[in-house]
């Protein structure tokens, strides 16, 4: 089975990409290389071309049976300061993408979403009942499309994995590929940067937060255990599942506090950081309730915070 991985030269992508090939896959990946990098993508077939290109997009998807969807730009605060560039590539030229799916017979797809789509969640742990409702506009996108892929469920016959998680991190265990953003925003790779001469102090956006150390929580998860629950998304499709959303994450809440401290026992070294005032709009806690993902998919996550932080770092040294 042939499946076209849209993004596949981004972070989250290339991971999915090489276990896809693990589990014997065809693996073609379908990328416009704005914010992907050509080199995470060795190895595989590479397309280079946009998703709002239906030409293009004719001519791979005749050889493909099955779509892995990560092309979408994903700066909360470039979506707040530019939205119409999130609503133009996020949900236009994904409809695009989408459209010519379904007219070349395809019929199973998953979607990297995002647990932005719940916004400010009404509980934590956060379940897939928690009200969709997003307070920026990357969240706003990745919901536009999320209900797409409903509507065209019920209409057409597409059936999806909708999956909706946390804090990517990490790197492959290889040391050949991981993160790779510019302007780097994450806190695992930022924290890691501050504990090297070269790299910047890190800025802690609040310490007053009503969490035990008084900084934010987030659930931070392995970006192969991702790239594992894609993988099973798409095979629970291709036995006949129904269309799902899942969360993905590990259950567990670290503070920035306790990232920083993984960082300084992976590198041996202080990161260097200074507390500033809080960022607004981040919530206290966002934590995932995976059970669902553990009940369809037999799915939980491998890794802890230690073997995140570690790998990360590994892929920081032999890229510097």
């Amino acid at each position: 089975m042939a499946v076209l991985v849209v993004g596949g030269a981004g972070y989250i992508g290339s991971h999915a990409a090489r276990a896809l090939r693990r589990a014997r896959y065809n693996v073609i990946i379908y990328d416009n290389l704005s914010t992907g990098f050509r080199r995470l993508a060795e190895g595989f077939e590479l397309v280079e071309g946009n998703i709002g290109d239906p030409s293009k997009l004719h001519h791979v998807l005749s050889r493909v049976d099955a779509i892995m969807h990560f092309a979408a730009l994903c700066y909360v605060g470039e979506s707040v300061t530019d939205p119409r560039k999130y609503f133009r590539n996020n949900v236009t030229d994904a409809l695009t993408l989408l459209n010519a799916a379904v007219d070349a017979g395809i019929r199973h797809i998953v979607f990297s979403s995002t647990c932005a789509v719940y916004g400010v969640p009404v509980k934590v742990p956060i379940t897939e009942e928690n009200p969709r409702e997003p307070i920026n506009p990357y969240g706003a996108t990745k919901l536009a499309f999320e209900n797409a892929l409903e509507a065209y469920g019920r209409a057409y016959g597409l059936r999806s994995a909708r999956l909706r998680y946390f804090n990517a991190a990490g790197a492959d265990d290889s040391g050949e590929i991981g993160e790779l953003h510019d302007p780097e925003t994450h806190l695992i790779p930022l924290a890691l940067q501050a504990a090297t001469a070269s790299g910047s102090e890190l800025q802690i956006f609040g310490d007053d937060y009503p969490t035990p150390d008084g900084t934010c929580l987030r659930d931070y998860i392995h970006v192969n255990d991702l790239a594992d629950a894609h993988v099973r998304a798409l095979q629970h499709l291709e036995q006949g599942g129904d269309s799902l959303a899942l969360n993905l994450g590990t259950g567990q809440g670290n503070s920035v506090l306790e990232v920083i401290h993984a960082a300084e026992k992976a590198t041996g070294q202080p990161v260097r950081r200074k507390i500033g005032p809080r960022r607004p709009g981040d919530p206290p806690a966002l934590v995932a309730d995976p059970s669902k993902a553990k009940q369809v998919l037999g799915w939980t996550a491998a890794r802890d915070l230690d073997n995140i932080v570690s790998t990360a770092w590994n892929f920081m040294r032999a890229n510097r």
